[in-house]
């Protein structure tokens, strides 16, 4: 049986692959989460620490690695931080695929709109001899959403950094009404609905592939312009 990886984060993107490729009966045998110390170019960073309970609740082993800060808030080439920031990840890959248990068909990722992270998740892929499965990319970011509810996610924001988006969206749900308000701020000041360009970040607490809801106690920090969830206890229902 080929395995599957999937590139995880637990933020909706992510999630929703996982949750199509198990859809498509693809064998997904590990997730794999990077857990940068700082910002990053290439990796969704709030609330990584949350990924090993959605792994219990998934029921899929978890891998995850914990490079050293990329520095990523001063960078002169965009492209070459994007490559090193990727070896991390590709090095835990070669690992998995050495690994006697494991015959690593291809990876999934969550990507949507974002070129300069699926070119270089696709060449890593080439290197690797492996496939990629990226079942949101290019496609309607409203469709999308409205897929995500209709299946039973439940989403919560976790951070917001944009115009617009204020403190009472720390800890909404992101659902149609969410959506619907979404919509509107993309007309006045270009929010991407999905947050694809970082307006908004996300973690999935419950749905169809979990066997367990996500339970978090948190309190929100704002800071000026921007904020995230500071969570203070987070446990399976």
């Amino acid at each position: 049986m080929s395995n599957w990886v999937s590139l995880f984060s637990g933020g909706k993107d992510s999630s929703w692959a996982l949750y199509r490729a198990l859809e498509e009966g693809l064998d997904v045998s590990r997730l794999l989460t990077v857990h940068p110390a700082g910002d990053s170019y290439m990796y969704h960073t709030p609330a990584t620490e949350l990924a090993a309970l959605a792994a219990e609740s998934v029921g899929i082993d978890l891998v995850e690695v914990s490079p050293d800060d990329f520095g990523a808030d001063d960078v002169d080439d965009a492209g070459a931080q994007g490559d090193a920031e990727l070896e991390p990840m590709e090095a835990a890959l070669r690992e998995l695929a050495a690994d006697d248990d494991i015959d690593l068909a291809g990876v999934t990722a969550g990507a949507v709109e974002s070129e300069f992270q699926t070119n270089r998740i696709q060449a890593m892929c080439d290197r690797l001899g492996i496939d990629l499965f990226a079942p949101l990319w290019q496609r309607d970011p409203v469709e999308l959403a409205e897929a995500m509810f209709d299946a039973g996610f439940e989403i919560r924001i976790v951070q917001v950094a944009a115009y617009g988006l204020d403190e009472s969206w720390l800890g909404r749900r992101f659902d149609a009404d969410a959506l619907d308000d979404l919509l509107a701020l993309r007309e006045e000041y270009g929010v991407h609905p999905l947050g694809e360009g970082g307006e908004f970040e996300t973690y999935v607490v419950d749905g169809p592939h979990m066997d367990r809801r996500i339970a978090l106690t948190y309190d929100a920090v704002w800071e000026g312009d921007r904020g995230h969830v500071e969570i203070r206890d987070a446990s399976l229902e």
